[in-house]
């Protein structure tokens, strides 16, 4: 048996790796700071990393935030993880990394290429699942408002990023590669409303944020 460890094992796509991986029959060890995981695992205590990594053959990382330069903490759990016999890390990233080489994940990538596990890099596109922070205003009323009314973008459910993990994991010839994952077209935020609304037989509309009230709204919920 295959043992995973899975960091963000409690996360949107993580939870649904575990699935997938325990349905097929491998160890599943989700690592969590608090009481969530299987195993406790804290990206600022090293102490907890040993146990953690302990028998595993691969090891699945959501990093611990993108406003902060953690590739020096990746570069540490990969020594760590090669000395405990870990042959494999999966890195879950974002589509658009490359047009921001000096951003976290960017570093973070490099510090994966660059160390002593076989890598895969999964880049994926918005989450379909982002649209929940719409619920809010769903239960209000059926109006939407939202910003970016003119981005596209080709929203994927993570369950499939946690499908596309899983094989990354399981099967051979991934390592060495970056997947860049996407929905099956790119939308905007008032064609994702439409097809909310088709879906829970809704007559939904949508009206664009101006760029000062998303930026206002924004960092009311990002944390300094």
């Amino acid at each position: 048996m295959t043992n995973f460890l899975l960091l963000g094992g409690t996360g949107k796509v993580g939870r649904r790796l575990a699935a997938v991986l325990r349905e097929q029959g491998h160890g599943v060890r989700i690592a969590s700071r608090g009481e969530r995981g299987d195993v406790v695992f804290d990206w600022n205590d090293t102490a907890t990393w040993a146990s953690a990594l302990e028998g595993v053959d691969g090891v699945f990382v959501v990093g611990p935030g993108s406003a902060t330069d953690w590739a020096p903490k990746l570069r540490d759990l990969e020594a760590a993880a090669a000395e405990a016999g870990v042959r494999h890390a999966v890195l879950l990233s974002a589509r658009g990394v490359e047009f921001h080489p000096d951003g976290a994940v960017a570093r973070a990538e490099q510090a994966l290429r660059t160390g002593p596990l076989a890598w895969t890099i999964l880049r994926p596109a918005m989450f379909m699942s982002n649209t929940f922070q719409w619920v809010p205003q769903l239960r209000a009323g059926d109006l939407v408002r939202a910003p970016f009314a003119s981005a596209r973008a080709a929203a994927i459910d993570p369950a499939d990023i946690a499908a596309v993990a899983a094989l990354a994991l399981t099967t051979p010839g991934h390592q060495g590669r970056v997947h860049a994952l996407s929905g099956p077209e790119p939308l905007t935020a008032a064609d994702r409303v439409a097809i909310l609304g088709r879906a829970l037989g809704r007559d939904l509309r949508f009206e664009a944020q101006t760029d000062e009230e998303a930026r206002i709204e924004m960092s009311a919920t990002t944390p300094p």
